[in-house]
């Protein structure tokens, strides 16, 4: 893909959307991925699995293809259980999958499956409190006045492992965290991805993919009345 068509290619699914209720014709294709990552992550590096959806099709005849990370697991307590993260990816899958739909895009249900990892982490068990995705953390606070969310955000670099090759990537992260009641409520979201080779051409696009994500979730915070820190990668 050249840089005159990478600069205005779509890179959310909410650029797909908006372009079919402009009028455009829009085919969507979907791939999973369930990768080995390892995270060089301060000084507690880590081996996570991503859950990646690779979106791909022609938009008025011009193709396009971009990925989204939906969730980020490990079988230890260094990030949200694998078990766990199974399901924070799918509820976010399906909410993609439904705004596709209404826009007038036809995809079919999907959902990510562990039944290619159960053979490595058979005797798999929930750990400590049951992660929440974003909605179920604005659920728990909302209208809750007193509280206020904290927000941290992170560029970490990895290496993916696909395919008998390995990857250099960094990921955009972000964790939101609240207590309220004598209880602590946290979250976590990958926002955004680039090749690490290629940081100078990859990183601004994947800044202002991240930021726009991250744009949502705090006017959705403001909707309901909870506090929050205000911060954006840059």
């Amino acid at each position: 893909m050249n840089d005159a068509i990478a600069a205005d290619a779509p890179r959310r699914v909410s650029d797909l959307a908006n372009a079919r209720k402009s009028g455009a014709h829009v085919t969507v294709q979907m791939g999973f991925d369930i990768l080995p990552v390892d995270f060089d992550h301060r000084e507690h590096p880590f081996r996570a699995y991503i859950f990646l959806c690779r979106y791909s099709g022609a938009i008025a005849g011009r193709p396009y293809e971009f990925r989204k990370c939906y969730a980020r697991g490990c079988p230890n307590n260094l990030c949200t259980h694998v078990s766990q993260a199974v399901i924070i990816a799918n509820r976010y899958l399906q909410r993609d999958l439904a705004a596709l739909n209404a826009a007038g895009i036809p995809v079919a249900e999907r959902s990510f499956s562990l039944a290619d990892m159960i053979v490595k982490f058979e005797n798999l068990k929930q750990q400590g409190r049951p992660a929440l995705a974003v909605p179920d953390l604005i659920e728990q606070l909302k209208g809750n006045a007193s509280v206020s969310v904290a927000v941290s955000l992170e560029a970490v670099p990895a290496v993916e492992h696909f395919a008998n090759q390995k990857n250099a990537q960094t990921f955009f992260t972000g964790e939101f965290t609240a207590m309220a009641g004598g209880e602590t409520y946290q979250c976590h979201r990958c926002f955004a991805c680039y090749s690490t080779e290629h940081e100078a051409r990859e990183r601004p696009p994947a800044v202002g993919v991240a930021n726009a994500r991250l744009g949502l979730i705090y006017q959705e915070f403001d909707r309901y009345g909870i506090r929050h820190d205000t911060c954006y990668f840059n």
